[in-house]
């Protein structure tokens, strides 16, 4: 990116974690030595969390007979932390998916679903991104059969309610559709899982084609690291 006003130009480098490791501020470092190595530019590191845990590290050291030889800085986002609430109006889809990652409790879990919803309807998302920001959410934040019955009751009472519902129904919809036809050849249940499988596949080529990194396809569409590169292969043919 250019700095604004200037021509200089900066590397912005932003690694996901999913998961703890306690060495992670350790590579974190050996990242920024090798992406200064090969550009010779300002770099800005920056974390972002995912996991429930609170480890949050934001700087490496190397200490050497009581001498600070090196002290590594990074930003952090550690998405636990952050508010929920105070993303709802933003105009950026990956923000309304992250919001099943983010701080809230269990009373609000029914009305983080329905503004995850309203956002999706407000930005007129196209259907495979829809999908693709459906199924991240839903695989963090899967409400009960109770709070279902609840999300539907308040849900209604929106001036967009048509448009919220027809999401999570579509997206389901269209999975039993497909599912339907393949189970008049293998049989019901069969069929609807190779149809929900066929679904997810499809989202993930898409993702594949916009160059999506195969980690973040992995973690959306729940397809293991072979299946993604058999898709991959495909697309290269």
């Amino acid at each position: 990116a250019k700095v604004k006003g200037t021509e200089s130009i900066i590397i912005v480098h932003i690694e996901p974690q999913s998961s703890v490791q306690t060495y992670f501020h350790e590579r974190m470092f050996q990242y920024f030595s090798l992406l200064y190595h090969k550009f010779r530019k300002p770099i800005i590191p920056i974390a972002i969390y995912s996991y429930e845990e609170k480890w949050d590290e934001n700087e490496f050291n190397i200490h050497f007979f009581n001498k600070n030889i090196l002290q590594f800085n990074y930003f952090t986002l550690h998405l636990r932390k952050e508010n929920w609430r105070e993303y709802i109006k933003k105009d950026n889809p990956a923000a309304a998916a992250l919001l099943s990652k983010m701080g809230y409790s269990k009373e609000e879990r029914v009305q983080v679903k329905i503004e995850f919803l309203r956002m999706l309807v407000r930005l007129q998302v196209d259907p495979a991104k829809q999908r693709l920001l459906y199924g991240f959410f839903e695989s963090y934040l899967n409400l009960s059969d109770e709070e279902e019955e609840k999300f539907m009751k308040e849900a209604r009472q929106f001036d967009d309610a048509d448009e919220i519902l027809e999401i999570p129904i579509s997206y389901e919809e269209r999975g039993k559709k497909e599912g339907l036809e393949e189970g008049k050849k293998r049989g019901l249940e069969e069929g609807l899982e190779k149809g929900l499988e066929r679904g997810k596949k499809e989202v993930a080529l898409e993702l594949l084609k916009k160059g999506l990194d195969i980690n973040l396809i992995m973690e959306a569409t729940k397809l293991s690291l072979d299946e993604i590169e058999q898709l991959k292969k495909q697309l290269e043919k």
